[in-house]
């Protein structure tokens, strides 16, 4: 077989043992029941292992359980690993999986020419079939020539696979997926051993249920094995890239936000209080943080959005610092109270994991589509600072720096992931927190000469301090107040003040921020290629290729969205053209457009999906072609 990279550029050596390839995409697909986010995570811990760089793409249906069968309710987990730096899940799939007809007819085409098609025939009959929009069976019917196929009557196998266990029928078609896991980790040369153990773990109450799923993991890696598999097809091996020294684990956003959050209170020596609503795909730091009780942090599932971040920000003036998550719909639940924050001048940490909308939308799709609403979407001038993650393994760091932010500049926050960056996953190494400067809160104990309306001269932060402190007894609140005393004020004059030092105290936290770097290139050239949060992946491979084709491009990817970092004009004015993928209709562009009129030109994609590499080579060499 000539399994093809992204660009369609075979990356291969034969020999006697197999092949061996550089990098594969792989794509688990089926029904929503068939367990496919679970072989892809378990292959995905074996691959980690194994010392691949990888990144994934978790693709799931909003429904709970779609109905059986049906092209709405397929289930996907994509990852794609090799031997060079992986910073996306990857373009068309080498090797998909394909679990019934719904699953084949939804991602055929991200298949490569000549790509491997693994497919359980015992479940190409002609109810699914129909159900998939087949007129004949595509196993059967030559339409899949252009491919490697190997058809495998799963329900079969795994059925006589687990008969000895006699866990009954329905029971044992849910082991099928073990069953393709166990052929898939032959197929790369994985070792069964870390699954073993995830499956024994998993089903620890339920031993039969246990031995029946490694006895078909078991199965399916014997298979592959003893079968006579068609010709092309054999063990496939992935060297191990060459990453820096030391320890790492596999996290995806979620996981990384989580620790990354209770990092930033533990730097900063204050408790955390994380008020939140469930709502997809932002539930899951809920739950990350309400297993850490042990570091400072309390959690508390407030009755609707508004209770959420109201909650949050009463921590913050009872002197925890405050923090809320949600997804778009939410956040516009909240901006009122948001509002309220600014005005009282309180730290408040407002986590927004983007999904696509408006109002519903693709709950379990991505898009970038609320940075407008984060750095504009609330009532009067109420400027905050706004930061963006740009990966899974990112989140650590970028929510430390919104801690700080909060903290040092008695601020709201907000900080964007999105849907992918939540759900995918990557290596991350574990960071040596000795290296990580503390920024302690200094709470206001001193009460001569106290009001709340005290500011630092430097950062323009008003004082914190603690209700119930001796002296420092004081209201804050949402009606405008005096600068010189915290009083409710309604002069035109001290309300112009007011609003120029909430501005100014924003606007000044870009001379406490990194200047803006090249991610990739030169400083100036012909082409820029700027982003924000999760398009920076397939940016930096798409760039990376061009380059390597000689094209003069470079990446640019911010982090610090509001205020820009100070050089950031400076440096965007040094490209003949500035082109800026988003997964919105082109939300940074008007910003960039507006504060520095540069020309930028936008390459928009609102589909829920993440942007391909080739996507974005393809607008580079377009741009440099004019």
């Amino acid at each position: 077989m000539s399994v093809e990279n992204e660009e369609g550029v075979a990356n291969e050596t034969t020999s006697n043992q197999g092949q061996t390839l550089e990098d594969v995409v792989v794509r688990f697909a089926g029904d929503s029941g068939d367990g496919m986010q679970l072989t892809g995570s378990n292959f995905t811990d074996v691959t980690a292992l194994y010392g691949n760089d990888l990144a994934t793409f978790p693709d799931f249906p909003a429904e709970i359980r779609a109905p059986a069968g049906s092209t709405f309710g397929v289930s996907a987990y994509q990852i794609y690993f090799g031997s060079d730096d992986i910073t996306t899940s990857g373009d068309a799939v080498d090797v998909l999986v394909a679990m019934n007809p719904a699953a084949l007819t939804t991602n055929l085409e991200t298949v490569v020419p000549g790509g491997l098609i693994i497919a359980d025939s015992g479940a190409f009959s002609e109810k699914n079939l129909k159900k998939a929009n087949y007129k004949t069976n595509p196993l059967e019917d030559g339409s899949l020539d252009a491919y490697r196929l190997l058809s495998i009557d799963i329900h079969s196998q795994v059925l006589s696979a687990v008969e000895e266990f006699d866990v009954g029928h329905k029971a044992a078609l849910r082991c099928k997926n073990m069953w393709t896991l166990g052929l898939v980790l032959w197929l790369f040369d994985r070792e069964k051993d870390t699954t073993t153990e995830n499956l024994q773990k998993k089903f620890a109450s339920k031993p039969d249920i246990a031995n029946a799923n490694v006895a078909a993991l078991n199965a399916g890696h014997a298979f592959g094995e003893t079968a006579e598999l068609p010709t092309g097809v054999h063990v496939y091996k992935v060297p191990q890239a060459k990453v820096a020294p030391g320890n790492y684990r596999n996290v995806n956003g979620t996981q990384a936000l989580a620790w990354g959050l209770i990092a930033g209170g533990q730097l900063a020596n204050i408790d955390l209080l994380f008020a939140s609503y469930p709502i997809t795909p932002a539930s899951g730091l809920l739950h990350a943080l309400a297993a850490r009780k042990e570091f400072e942090v309390t959690t508390f599932q407030a009755e609707d959005e508004i209770a959420a971040v109201c909650a949050a920000i009463g921590a913050s003036f009872a002197g925890s610092l405050g923090i809320t998550s949600s997804a778009g719909p939410g956040i516009a639940l909240k901006k009122e109270a948001i509002s309220l924050a600014v005005s009282a001048e309180l730290p408040l940490v407002v986590v927004n994991t983007q999904r696509g909308g408006p109002s519903t939308g693709l709950p379990t799709k991505t898009e970038q589509s609320d940075l407008l609403q984060a750095v504009y979407g609330r009532h009067g001038d109420t400027p905050l600072p706004v930061i963006a993650s740009t990966s899974p393994a990112d989140c650590f760091d970028v929510a430390i720096e919104a801690v700080r932010l909060a903290i040092q500049y008695m601020t709201p926050v907000i900080l964007l992931s999105d849907g992918y960056i939540s759900n995918a996953s990557e290596p991350w190494l574990i960071p040596d927190m000795d290296d990580y400067e503390a920024f302690p809160v200094k709470f206001r104990a001193d009460a001569e000469g106290f009001n709340p309306s005290l500011r630092d001269p430097e950062s323009l932060a008003r004082v914190w301090a603690k209700p119930g402190t001796p002296g420092l007894e004081h209201r804050v609140g949402g009606i405008e107040k005096s600068y010189e005393t915290g009083n409710i004020s309604y002069d035109p004059d001290n309300h112009q003040l007011m609003t120029d030092t909430r501005k100014a105290k924003i606007d000044g936290i870009s001379a406490n921020i990194p200047l803006q770097e090249v991610a990739l290139g030169s400083s100036s050239g012909k082409l820029a290629i700027v982003g924000w949060g999760s398009t920076f992946g397939p940016i930096h491979q798409a760039v990376k290729r061009c380059r390597q084709d000689g094209l003069d491009v470079s990446h640019i990817h911010i982090r610090y969205l509001s205020p820009f970092p100070s050089n950031l004009q400076t440096l965007l004015s040094g490209y003949e053209k500035v082109l800026v993928p988003e997964m919105n209709t082109g939300q940074l562009v008007k910003m960039l457009r507006s504060d520095f009129l540069i020309d930028a030109k936008g390459l928009n994609k609102v589909s829920g999906q993440p942007f391909k590499i080739q996507e974005i080579s393809n607008a580079i060499k377009a741009e440099l072609a004019d």
